[in-house]
């Protein structure tokens, strides 16, 4: 069974910093992108940013100002965010996601780690 589980999340200050963690099982995602997606309260889910199987990454035009960075380990079957400068506004739950490589889009998601920034 494929699981993608997510870590990291947690209470911070504005200013502060996050590494989020995403350990996938089940399979091998070396060869698949994964991505980080983002639900803040009474707002729809949104993209973060991804990275393929190379380590090329792509981030939503609302994080290109460089506060998070998305890396991947595939040697440990996970992918990382990490955030730094957060604000309120960061305020949300976190989900990794995985493609199968089988079908577009991505396929298996993770439950989710909460992130709330305090101001």
């Amino acid at each position: 069974q494929v699981q993608l589980v997510e870590s990291g999340g947690g209470l911070v200050q504005a200013g502060g910093s996050l590494r989020l963690s995403c350990a996938a099982s089940g399979r091998t995602f070396s060869n698949n992108a994964m991505a980080w997606f983002r639900q803040a309260p009474g707002k729809e889910r949104e993209f973060v940013a991804t990275i393929s199987w190379s380590g090329l990454r792509k981030y939503d035009a609302h994080f290109m100002k460089g506060r998070f960075t998305i890396s991947r380990d595939n040697a440990k079957n996970t992918v990382y965010l990490q955030m730094n400068s957060l604000k309120p506004e960061d305020t949300a739950v976190y989900y990794c996601a995985a493609e199968s490589g089988l079908a577009s889009g991505y396929t298996y998601w993770g439950q989710g780690t909460q992130v709330t920034v305090s101001s």
